[in-house]
């Protein structure tokens, strides 16, 4: 009986291609939309997380004042580096950071760029990785070693012609010696070149660039948590410890900040979510205009048809049996409608993603549910005609003209 039904249902959609078509063109935008804008909303999401996977690994990142921006409030020191390694659970390892901008000179060409000074343990940190070379060491920090790991980004603009391993640059009075470089990681989400840099030893900033003789002379701690410890209790015992080691009373606010990539990364991501959902959520309401649209033909067809479902019901025909044929027949086309809907947003997600950047994320589930929604709506918009057909008297569908 149901196959019966589907068969008459696809027989009268074929019948009124066009009027077919401006039925369910309601359902095709309202599913294609729907599944365009949360599959886009994941990927945007999973973009943010990449992004942030970029700067580090389960990073938290100390800091002078409050916010990103200049600070008046003391600087760190390796005695805090230290305190920090010791003292705080949950700590995978713990990296200072010195940075400045100076004109890095190799031959003819020169580029002004930013100069980090740090320990080898920020490398695992900040999840670099190297195309060539090697990292400096623990030695040659202690000695304040002339040696330098640079991005991509110098190595093409300081040595476009030749291997960068064992050549000189120039920064301000001091030549360092090229020992690495690093695997490519392009732009940050705000826009900043993480390959245009020049890592050195901490000492070698510190004693040969910066002239700094304070011990407090840190602008950045760089910290990286277990992956199965909770990042608040490290960023709650950090605070608690600075405090202490700055002589912060009760009432005086934090003269510093703990910043934490993974809660950074879950703000975004819920923001996102949120705003995709909500975005979702209007486009919704084109189904249900697709649905209003099938209901409104649907009666339409109920009253095109009246003389024949009066033949059917005299030759036998029960009223749930005409009652069904007309559910399938909406049900039918509103999943004709998904259907479509679906192979719309995959080429509109295709194309978008790359448009905008993000990657393209095929979710079979939202696409299910999507075209469980859009039969839904086929049921719910064309029960009415359908009881309205099955409640014809026989008698009086026969007389109709």
């Amino acid at each position: 009986m149901f196959w019966n039904a589907f068969i008459i249902a696809l027989r009268e959609i074929r019948r009124n291609l066009t009027r077919a078509f401006l039925t369910v063109i309601g359902v095709v935008i309202g599913v294609a939309a729907v599944v365009t804008l949360v599959t886009l909303g994941r990927g945007a999401t999973e973009s943010v997380k990449a992004q942030i996977e970029k700067v580090g690994s389960n990073l938290l990142t100390l800091r002078p004042g409050q916010g990103w921006g200049p600070s008046a409030a003391p600087l760190f020191s390796m005695d805090d580096v230290e305190v920090i390694r010791k003292q705080i659970p949950g700590i995978r390892a713990v990296a200072p950071m010195a940075m400045t901008s100076v004109q890095a000179i190799s031959g003819e060409e020169a580029r002004l760029t930013d100069i980090q000074g740090t320990t080898p343990d920020y490398f695992p940190i900040a999840n670099w990785e190297l195309s060539d070379g090697r990292f400096f060491d623990d030695t040659e920090v202690i000695d304040g070693s002339t040696v330098a790991v640079i991005g991509e980004t110098i190595r093409k603009e300081l040595f476009p012609n030749g291997d960068p391993i064992g050549r000189k640059i120039r920064l301000l009075n001091t030549a360092v010696t090229v020992i690495g470089v690093t695997v490519a990681k392009g732009q940050a989400g705000w826009g900043d070149d993480l390959d245009d840099n020049i890592i050195i030893p901490i000492t070698t900033l510190q004693r040969r660039l910066n002239g700094q003789l304070s011990k407090q002379n840190l602008g950045q701690i760089m910290v990286s948590t277990e992956d199965d410890y909770p990042s608040e209790a490290v960023v709650a015992d950090l605070n608690s410890l600075m405090r202490e080691r700055r002589n912060l009373s009760r009432s005086e606010q934090n003269n510093f900040s703990a910043f934490d990539s993974r809660q950074i990364a879950d703000a975004v991501s819920s923001s996102t979510k949120v705003m995709t959902s909500l975005l979702a959520a209007v486009a919704g309401v084109s189904l249900l205009v697709g649905g209003i649209g099938i209901m409104n033909i649907m009666l339409v067809s109920v009253t095109e048809r009246t003389r024949e479902i009066g033949i059917r019901m005299a030759i036998g025909a029960r009223a749930r049996e005409v009652m069904l044929q007309f559910l399938v027949e909406a049900v039918t086309l509103s999943c004709v409608g998904g259907l479509c809907g679906i192979a719309l947003a995959y080429g509109l997600c295709v194309w978008l993603a790359k448009l905008v950047g993000a990657p393209f994320l095929f979710d079979p589930k939202i696409n299910g549910i999507a075209f469980v929604f859009s039969a839904a709506i086929g049921i719910l918009f064309g029960f009415m005609p359908a009881r309205r057909a099955a409640s014809l008297d026989p008698i009086d569908a026969l007389r109709h003209e």
